[in-house]
Protein backbone atom coordinates (compact mmCIF):
# COMPACT_ATOMS: atom_id res chain seq x y z
CA UNK A 1 0.00 0.00 0.00
CA UNK A 2 1.30 3.45 -0.90
CA UNK A 3 -0.03 6.68 0.56
CA UNK A 4 1.31 9.77 -1.25
CA UNK A 5 1.36 12.96 0.77
CA UNK A 6 2.47 15.57 -1.72
CA UNK A 7 3.24 19.14 -0.68
CA UNK A 8 4.75 22.25 -2.22
CA UNK A 9 8.44 21.74 -3.01
CA UNK A 10 10.95 24.03 -1.38
CA UNK A 11 12.94 25.97 -3.97
CA UNK A 12 16.66 25.28 -3.91
CA UNK A 13 19.64 24.89 -6.24
CA UNK A 14 20.20 21.49 -7.82
CA UNK A 15 23.44 21.01 -5.90
CA UNK A 16 21.55 21.13 -2.57
CA UNK A 17 18.95 18.47 -3.40
CA UNK A 18 19.05 15.67 -0.85
CA UNK A 19 16.70 12.71 -0.90
CA UNK A 20 15.95 11.31 2.56
CA UNK A 21 14.64 7.82 3.36
CA UNK A 22 13.32 6.63 6.71
CA UNK A 23 13.20 2.82 6.89
CA UNK A 24 10.60 2.22 9.61
CA UNK A 25 10.02 -1.04 11.45
CA UNK A 26 8.20 -1.48 14.76
CA UNK A 27 9.41 1.81 16.24
CA UNK A 28 6.06 3.31 17.26
CA UNK A 29 7.73 4.72 20.39
CA UNK A 30 10.34 6.59 18.38
CA UNK A 31 9.17 7.26 14.82
CA UNK A 32 7.44 10.58 15.55
CA UNK A 33 10.59 12.00 17.16
CA UNK A 34 12.62 10.78 14.19
CA UNK A 35 10.33 12.33 11.57
CA UNK A 36 9.94 15.63 13.37
CA UNK A 37 13.73 15.95 13.50
CA UNK A 38 13.68 15.76 9.68
CA UNK A 39 10.84 18.27 9.38
CA UNK A 40 12.86 20.67 11.54
CA UNK A 41 15.95 20.67 9.29
CA UNK A 42 17.38 24.08 8.40
CA UNK A 43 18.00 22.64 4.93
CA UNK A 44 14.84 20.65 4.19
CA UNK A 45 15.12 17.54 2.00
CA UNK A 46 14.01 17.79 -1.60
CA UNK A 47 11.97 14.65 -0.85
CA UNK A 48 11.25 12.52 2.23
CA UNK A 49 10.29 8.90 1.69
CA UNK A 50 9.13 6.80 4.64
CA UNK A 51 9.01 3.07 3.95
CA UNK A 52 7.28 1.02 6.62
CA UNK A 53 8.81 -2.44 6.35
CA UNK A 54 5.91 -4.52 7.59
CA UNK A 55 5.53 -3.09 11.10
CA UNK A 56 2.98 -4.81 13.34
CA UNK A 57 2.64 -1.84 15.68
CA UNK A 58 1.20 1.66 15.15
CA UNK A 59 4.24 2.99 13.25
CA UNK A 60 2.42 3.52 9.91
CA UNK A 61 -0.43 5.50 11.52
CA UNK A 62 1.99 7.66 13.49
CA UNK A 63 4.12 8.32 10.41
CA UNK A 64 1.06 9.28 8.36
CA UNK A 65 -0.07 11.72 11.05
CA UNK A 66 3.33 13.43 11.28
CA UNK A 67 3.74 13.71 7.51
CA UNK A 68 0.57 15.77 7.31
CA UNK A 69 2.66 18.58 8.81
CA UNK A 70 5.38 18.22 6.18
CA UNK A 71 5.95 21.34 4.03
CA UNK A 72 8.10 19.63 1.40
CA UNK A 73 7.35 16.61 -0.85
CA UNK A 74 6.95 13.34 1.04
CA UNK A 75 5.63 9.84 0.50
CA UNK A 76 4.66 7.02 2.84
CA UNK A 77 4.97 3.46 1.58
CA UNK A 78 3.53 0.66 3.73
CA UNK A 79 4.26 -2.89 2.59
CA UNK A 80 5.22 -6.38 3.85
CA UNK A 81 8.59 -6.95 5.50
CA UNK A 82 11.62 -7.32 3.20
CA UNK A 83 14.47 -6.35 5.49
CA UNK A 84 16.56 -3.21 5.93
CA UNK A 85 18.89 -3.65 2.95
CA UNK A 86 16.00 -4.22 0.54
CA UNK A 87 14.21 -1.20 1.99
CA UNK A 88 17.25 1.02 1.48
CA UNK A 89 17.73 -0.25 -2.06
CA UNK A 90 14.08 0.53 -2.79
CA UNK A 91 14.56 4.05 -1.50
CA UNK A 92 17.77 4.48 -3.45
CA UNK A 93 16.08 3.39 -6.68
CA UNK A 94 13.28 5.89 -6.17
CA UNK A 95 15.79 8.64 -5.39
CA UNK A 96 17.20 8.39 -8.93
CA UNK A 97 13.92 9.75 -10.29
CA UNK A 98 14.23 12.82 -8.04
CA UNK A 99 17.50 13.97 -9.66
CA UNK A 100 18.90 14.52 -6.17
CA UNK A 101 22.63 15.01 -5.70
CA UNK A 102 22.73 13.55 -2.20
CA UNK A 103 21.11 10.66 -0.36
CA UNK A 104 20.66 10.11 3.37
CA UNK A 105 18.67 7.76 5.51
CA UNK A 106 17.65 7.91 9.14
CA UNK A 107 16.54 4.88 11.12
CA UNK A 108 13.10 5.36 12.62
CA UNK A 109 14.55 5.21 16.14
CA UNK A 110 17.30 7.81 15.53
CA UNK A 111 17.34 11.61 15.47
CA UNK A 112 19.00 14.44 13.53
CA UNK A 113 19.74 17.81 15.05
CA UNK A 114 18.31 20.76 13.06
CA UNK A 115 21.49 21.70 11.16
CA UNK A 116 22.46 18.13 10.21
CA UNK A 117 21.61 18.20 6.50
CA UNK A 118 22.79 21.77 6.02
CA UNK A 119 26.22 21.03 7.46
CA UNK A 120 26.76 17.64 5.81
CA UNK A 121 25.64 18.89 2.39
CA UNK A 122 27.92 21.93 2.73
CA UNK A 123 30.81 19.59 3.56
CA UNK A 124 30.19 17.48 0.46
CA UNK A 125 29.83 20.59 -1.71
CA UNK A 126 33.34 21.63 -0.63
CA UNK A 127 34.75 18.14 -1.17
CA UNK A 128 34.07 16.92 -4.73
CA UNK A 129 36.33 13.88 -4.21
CA UNK A 130 34.27 12.68 -1.22
CA UNK A 131 31.70 9.91 -1.61
CA UNK A 132 30.13 10.66 1.78
CA UNK A 133 30.29 13.03 4.72
CA UNK A 134 30.02 11.83 8.31
CA UNK A 135 30.73 12.90 11.87
CA UNK A 136 30.19 12.26 15.55
CA UNK A 137 26.98 11.33 17.33
CA UNK A 138 25.68 11.01 20.83
CA UNK A 139 24.12 7.74 21.94
CA UNK A 140 20.72 7.97 23.63
CA UNK A 141 18.62 5.41 25.45
CA UNK A 142 14.94 4.63 25.02
CA UNK A 143 13.97 7.72 27.03
CA UNK A 144 16.23 10.00 24.97
CA UNK A 145 18.82 10.39 27.74
CA UNK A 146 22.39 10.80 26.49
CA UNK A 147 24.55 7.83 27.44
CA UNK A 148 27.72 8.32 25.39
CA UNK A 149 29.37 10.32 22.62
CA UNK A 150 31.55 8.95 19.83
CA UNK A 151 34.03 11.78 20.46
CA UNK A 152 35.20 9.83 23.50
CA UNK A 153 36.13 6.64 21.69
CA UNK A 154 36.13 7.01 17.88
CA UNK A 155 39.37 8.07 16.19
CA UNK A 156 37.68 8.89 12.89
CA UNK A 157 39.75 9.92 9.87
CA UNK A 158 39.25 12.41 7.07
CA UNK A 159 40.11 11.33 3.53
CA UNK A 160 41.22 7.76 2.77
CA UNK A 161 39.11 5.58 5.07
CA UNK A 162 40.25 2.12 3.95
CA UNK A 163 42.63 1.47 6.84
CA UNK A 164 40.17 2.83 9.42
CA UNK A 165 37.35 0.65 8.14
CA UNK A 166 39.48 -2.48 8.12
CA UNK A 167 40.19 -1.93 11.82
CA UNK A 168 36.37 -2.20 12.19
CA UNK A 169 35.84 1.49 13.01
CA UNK A 170 33.05 2.79 10.78
CA UNK A 171 30.68 5.77 10.65
CA UNK A 172 27.45 5.53 12.60
CA UNK A 173 24.62 5.48 10.05
CA UNK A 174 22.67 8.52 11.36
CA UNK A 175 25.76 10.70 10.82
CA UNK A 176 26.13 10.01 7.09
CA UNK A 177 25.07 11.81 3.93
CA UNK A 178 26.06 10.08 0.68
CA UNK A 179 26.80 11.37 -2.78
CA UNK A 180 23.98 9.60 -4.58
CA UNK A 181 25.79 8.62 -7.76
CA UNK A 182 28.48 6.86 -5.67
CA UNK A 183 26.11 4.56 -3.79
CA UNK A 184 24.02 4.02 -6.91
CA UNK A 185 26.92 1.96 -8.29
CA UNK A 186 26.80 -0.39 -5.29
CA UNK A 187 23.67 -0.33 -3.17
CA UNK A 188 23.23 -2.44 -0.06
CA UNK A 189 23.98 -6.17 -0.03
CA UNK A 190 20.63 -7.82 0.71
CA UNK A 191 22.39 -11.03 1.76
CA UNK A 192 24.38 -9.27 4.49
CA UNK A 193 23.05 -8.52 7.96
CA UNK A 194 25.57 -5.72 8.49
CA UNK A 195 24.75 -3.86 5.29
CA UNK A 196 26.36 -0.49 6.05
CA UNK A 197 29.82 -1.89 6.80
CA UNK A 198 30.13 -3.62 3.46
CA UNK A 199 28.91 -0.53 1.60
CA UNK A 200 31.45 1.63 3.47
CA UNK A 201 34.24 -0.73 2.43
CA UNK A 202 33.19 -0.61 -1.22
CA UNK A 203 32.82 3.18 -1.20
CA UNK A 204 36.23 3.66 0.43
CA UNK A 205 37.79 2.25 -2.73
CA UNK A 206 36.07 4.96 -4.80
CA UNK A 207 36.74 8.17 -2.91
CA UNK A 208 37.28 10.07 0.29
CA UNK A 209 35.20 10.09 3.45
CA UNK A 210 34.76 13.74 4.47
CA UNK A 211 34.82 13.94 8.27
CA UNK A 212 32.99 16.73 10.08
CA UNK A 213 33.68 16.59 13.86
CA UNK A 214 30.41 18.25 14.82
CA UNK A 215 27.87 16.27 16.86
CA UNK A 216 24.74 16.53 14.72
CA UNK A 217 23.00 13.19 15.27
CA UNK A 218 21.68 10.93 17.99
CA UNK A 219 21.94 7.15 17.69
CA UNK A 220 19.40 5.35 19.87
CA UNK A 221 20.61 2.25 21.72
CA UNK A 222 17.92 -0.10 23.00
CA UNK A 223 17.28 -3.79 23.43
CA UNK A 224 16.53 -4.48 19.76
CA UNK A 225 19.69 -2.95 18.23
CA UNK A 226 21.43 -5.41 15.92
CA UNK A 227 24.74 -3.87 17.04
CA UNK A 228 24.29 -5.49 20.46
CA UNK A 229 24.62 -8.94 18.84
CA UNK A 230 28.41 -8.98 19.05
CA UNK A 231 28.90 -12.41 17.48
CA UNK A 232 26.77 -11.50 14.45
CA UNK A 233 28.56 -8.16 14.09
CA UNK A 234 31.97 -9.85 14.18
CA UNK A 235 31.07 -12.57 11.69
CA UNK A 236 29.54 -10.06 9.26
CA UNK A 237 32.61 -7.82 9.45
CA UNK A 238 34.93 -10.78 8.87
CA UNK A 239 32.88 -11.88 5.85
CA UNK A 240 32.82 -8.37 4.35
CA UNK A 241 36.57 -7.96 4.86
CA UNK A 242 37.20 -11.31 3.18
CA UNK A 243 35.06 -10.32 0.18
CA UNK A 244 36.44 -6.82 -0.31
CA UNK A 245 39.77 -6.41 1.50
CA UNK A 246 42.04 -7.64 -1.29
CA UNK A 247 40.25 -5.41 -3.79
CA UNK A 248 41.07 -2.42 -1.59
CA UNK A 249 44.80 -3.09 -2.01
CA UNK A 250 45.55 -5.05 1.16
CA UNK A 251 47.67 -8.23 1.12
CA UNK A 252 46.56 -11.58 2.47
CA UNK A 253 48.91 -11.09 5.42
CA UNK A 254 47.39 -7.70 6.19
CA UNK A 255 43.90 -9.15 5.84
CA UNK A 256 44.68 -11.90 8.39
CA UNK A 257 45.92 -9.28 10.85
CA UNK A 258 42.81 -7.14 10.34
CA UNK A 259 40.65 -10.18 10.98
CA UNK A 260 42.50 -10.92 14.20
CA UNK A 261 41.92 -7.30 15.19
CA UNK A 262 38.20 -7.64 14.43
CA UNK A 263 38.00 -10.59 16.82
CA UNK A 264 40.02 -8.73 19.46
CA UNK A 265 37.74 -5.69 19.18
CA UNK A 266 34.76 -8.00 19.69
CA UNK A 267 36.49 -9.33 22.80
CA UNK A 268 36.65 -5.75 24.05
CA UNK A 269 32.89 -5.39 23.55
CA UNK A 270 32.24 -8.55 25.54
CA UNK A 271 34.58 -7.28 28.26
CA UNK A 272 32.64 -4.00 28.52
CA UNK A 273 29.45 -6.03 28.92
CA UNK A 274 31.20 -8.08 31.62
CA UNK A 275 31.07 -11.31 29.58
CA UNK A 276 34.66 -11.96 30.57
CA UNK A 277 34.85 -15.65 29.70
CA UNK A 278 33.97 -15.00 26.05
CA UNK A 279 36.21 -11.92 26.02
CA UNK A 280 39.20 -13.87 27.33
CA UNK A 281 38.75 -16.67 24.80
CA UNK A 282 38.60 -14.26 21.88
CA UNK A 283 41.54 -12.23 23.16
CA UNK A 284 43.86 -15.22 23.66
CA UNK A 285 43.23 -16.47 20.14
CA UNK A 286 43.82 -13.09 18.51
CA UNK A 287 46.71 -11.43 20.30
CA UNK A 288 48.37 -10.48 17.02
CA UNK A 289 45.43 -8.21 16.31
CA UNK A 290 46.34 -5.90 19.20
CA UNK A 291 47.53 -2.60 17.78
CA UNK A 292 49.43 -1.26 20.79
CA UNK A 293 50.69 -2.13 24.26
CA UNK A 294 48.32 0.48 25.71
CA UNK A 295 45.36 -1.26 24.10
CA UNK A 296 46.49 -4.60 25.50
CA UNK A 297 46.87 -3.12 28.98
CA UNK A 298 43.40 -1.55 28.85
CA UNK A 299 41.95 -4.92 27.86
CA UNK A 300 43.78 -6.70 30.69
CA UNK A 301 42.64 -4.08 33.19
CA UNK A 302 39.05 -4.48 32.03
CA UNK A 303 39.18 -8.25 32.43
CA UNK A 304 40.51 -7.88 35.98
CA UNK A 305 38.21 -5.03 37.00
CA UNK A 306 35.15 -5.81 39.14
CA UNK A 307 31.70 -5.14 37.71
CA UNK A 308 31.23 -2.06 39.89
CA UNK A 309 34.34 -0.43 38.46
CA UNK A 310 33.14 -1.05 34.91
CA UNK A 311 29.79 0.48 35.82
CA UNK A 312 31.55 3.50 37.33
CA UNK A 313 33.55 3.98 34.12
CA UNK A 314 30.36 3.80 32.08
CA UNK A 315 28.66 6.38 34.29
CA UNK A 316 31.68 8.67 34.05
CA UNK A 317 31.63 8.44 30.26
CA UNK A 318 27.95 9.31 30.24
CA UNK A 319 28.53 12.35 32.46
CA UNK A 320 31.31 13.53 30.15
CA UNK A 321 29.07 13.16 27.10
CA UNK A 322 26.28 15.16 28.74
CA UNK A 323 28.75 17.86 29.76
CA UNK A 324 30.15 18.15 26.24
CA UNK A 325 26.79 18.15 24.53
CA UNK A 326 25.13 20.47 27.02
CA UNK A 327 21.85 18.59 27.47
CA UNK A 328 20.78 15.40 29.20
CA UNK A 329 17.97 14.56 26.77
CA UNK A 330 17.26 14.68 23.05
Amino acid sequence: MTDALQNTETTRGATERVFVVVPSYNHARFVEKCLRSILAQTLPPSKLLVIDDGSNDDSPKLAERVLKDCVFPCDLVVRPNRGLAATLNEGLKLSVESCSTYFAYLGSDDVWLPSFLENRVATLARRPAAVLAYGHAVSIDEAGTITDCSRDWAAYVDGDARQMLMTTLAPLSPTVVYRRDAIERHGWNENARLEDYELYLRLSGEGEFAFDPQVLSAWRVHGKNASLDFAMMMNEKLAAQARIGIGLGFTQQQLRKFQSLARFRTAQEYMRRNDKRIALRLMIGNLRGIQSLAEAMRMAAGLLAPRKLLQWRKARRQARAIQRYGSAKI
